[in-house]
């Protein structure tokens, strides 16, 4: 299995990404020019994590995401579909709290979490308001989400130099770094499939327990912050 379809049945995304696990956090970096790590951040700020509360991480991978949450001093867990991932992650990151697990049945009580995120994951899941209610049911009323994905530029002539870069360099590049680069033609592909902002917006509202929903652009829109509390 070298890639997934658009249909995204879980068995062939954890494959997929089984395939690229070995050099994935190097392929993001130089796929995004370096701005992986600012968006991390950002994703950081916008959860307004304290120390002493919860987070989890949903599709985390190798734990680059976890491990960048647990600065903030909260407890970070890390959960992911892709044991070949997860793998990966527990190698470079022995500390980062990594488990097995799936957006739609995630492996934890009711109300477990102050806060909730999933970055550049939530399109490789083949229900997505189903996820977005079970991150709701593992959240504590008042509790936030946040989701860092790929969106749409706002403008019009970047977004078209974007698409170009994201349909053809993208695989190319991916060619040069990662260790399945017939992966990244799925992963440009769903990219280019995803909802924009307010289309996100909407499914979050749709998906049950979230309110007070927005979202802020980073990088001109090519990911999207958005950010909603659970009522």
């Amino acid at each position: 299995m070298t890639r997934a379809d658009l249909g995204k049945q879980p068995h062939e995304v954890a494959e997929m990404f089984d395939g690229v696990a070995e050099r994935y956090d190097l392929t993001n970096t130089v796929l995004s020019f370096g701005q992986d790590r600012g968006w991390r951040r950002a994703t950081r700020a916008a959860l307004a994590l304290r120390p002493g509360e919860r987070v989890l991480d949903v599709g985390a991978g190798t734990g680059v995401s976890t491990e960048e949450l647990g600065r903030s001093g909260a407890f970070a867990v890390g959960a992911d579909l892709s044991i070949g991932m997860l793998s990966a992650g527990r190698r470079v990151r022995p500390d980062v709290p990594l488990l097995a697990g799936d957006a739609l049945r995630l492996p934890f009580a009711d109300a477990t979490f102050d806060a909730v995120t999933i970055s550049f994951a939530l399109r490789n899941v083949v229900d997505v308001e189903g996820a977005l209610r079970e991150f709701g049911r593992v959240t504590r009323p008042g509790g936030r989400l946040v989701v860092c994905e790929f969106s749409h530029p706002v403008n019009v002539a970047f977004r078209t130099v974007y698409l170009q870069y994201l349909m053809r360099s993208l695989p190319a590049v991916a060619r040069g770094v990662s260790s399945n680069p017939d992966a990244y033609v799925y992963l440009a592909e769903s990219i280019r499939a995803w909802p924009d902002q307010h289309g996100l917006a909407a499914l979050i509202t749709g998906a049950g327990p979230w309110a007070r929903v927005g979202w802020r652009n980073l990088t001109g829109g090519i990911v999207a912050l958005h950010r909603a509390t659970r009522g």
